[in-house]
């Protein structure tokens, strides 16, 4: 009988612990990369003992040049803002943006404990009236909207926006696709329509909801409304060119094969076309959301709709010494949001296609 060297066999046990534990390190690595969070691979393959000084130089390039990039960025900007006059003084430096943010961030708990009172006193009252044999009153809170709620407001605005668009576009892109009669129809539509402003659908769209919306208690304000369809209108091209473009490059071997096998329409796009083009309908959509995002903050501006535009055109008519520097925290909020929207369709692009183009 032949003796097993115990070592022998802790060195296997060793190597397939390791070898299990970068296959689940390969496996997270595209959500990682999904996230923006590419950076920790080469740390978790750096702490199994993956060649650490080549992981090194991974981290060095996923984390500390961006790192890097952006403390130069501050440096910089702390340096020179101090140089720049305008009407309401200088630039205010990253310092200076930090107070004003952590400002916003006290007075939205203010308000937030305000709403919570106000929202208590209501209950408090309606108590009594219904012991009393009253019926109970509703009352909304009239205070000024926090920070944080101009922000919900803006989300949510461009998400409905961004929905329309999409429902429209998607079909439409298939269809044109899908037939040359239809792309012929389609064509100088979009030629024409895609380049128009924000600012020129805004009066018109206003006009238009503001004729037939007439109601003073619907689902939904009609400035939400307006912000809303403007963002339909500007954004939906994208999505529409992109699908168009994806169901019209489908292998035509797998179009002849849907022939032969006499698929119905809805079969052929549900089975073949929408599998087949949806990395370019995700790219679309992720075009059509960033757009979405930067005309919804113009047109909150002009129409002075309830947003993050509001906020921003409100604080340049205040023209007080802090309004500058919180219209610069509103300015990185909007790009730090956009990037964040961004990460968020990638997310879902990853989830539902085999591709992981960044």
């Amino acid at each position: 009988m032949t003796a097993v060297d115990p070592n022998v066999l802790e060195a296997d046990h060793k190597e397939a612990r390791r070898a299990l534990w970068f296959t689940r390190i390969n496996r997270v690595d595209r959500w990682f990369s999904v996230l923006g969070l590419a950076w920790v691979t080469p740390l978790l393959r750096a702490a199994a003992g993956d060649n650490p000084r080549g992981q090194i130089g991974e981290i060095w390039r996923l984390l500390g040049i961006p790192l890097a990039a952006i403390a130069g960025f501050l440096t910089l900007w702390a340096v020179l803002a101090p140089t720049v006059q305008t009407s309401l003084g200088a630039i205010p430096g990253p310092a200076q943006v930090w107070e004003e943010a952590v400002t916003l961030n006290e007075d939205a708990a203010r308000k937030a404990e305000s709403r919570a009172r106000f929202q208590e006193q209501v209950a408090t009252l309606n108590e009594r009236r219904v012991a009393a044999g009253q019926e109970p009153v509703q009352r909304a809170y009239t205070g000024a909207p926090s920070y944080y709620d101009q922000i919900a407001t803006s989300i949510g605005t461009v998400f409905f926006g961004f929905l329309i668009a999409t429902v429209v576009a998607v079909p439409l892109g298939i269809a044109a696709g899908l037939s040359a009669t239809a792309n012929a129809a389609l064509n100088p539509l979009i030629q024409i329509f895609k380049p128009v402003s924000p600012l020129a659908w805004l009066p018109i769209v206003t006009m238009v909801v503001s004729a037939v919306y007439t109601t003073q208690d619907g689902l939904f304000a009609k400035s939400f409304l307006v912000s809303a369809i403007t963002v339909t209108l500007c954004s939906l091209w994208p999505t529409l060119i992109n699908t168009a473009l994806g169901v019209a490059s489908i292998d035509k071997d797998l179009v002849n094969v849907s022939k032969v096998l006499k698929m119905s329409t809805r079969a052929k796009i549900t089975k073949l076309v929408l599998p087949s083009a949806l990395p370019l309908i995700f790219t679309g959509l992720r075009l059509s959301l960033g757009v979405g995002w930067m005309v919804l903050i113009a047109a909150e501006m002009l129409a002075q709709n309830p947003g993050l535009g509001k906020f921003v055109w409100d604080e340049f008519q205040n023209g007080s010494s802090s309004s500058l520097a919180r219209i610069m925290v509103a300015v990185l909020t909007i790009g730090i949001i956009g990037f964040l929207l961004d990460r968020l369709m990638f997310a879902i692009q990853a989830a539902f296609t085999f591709t992981n183009t960044r």
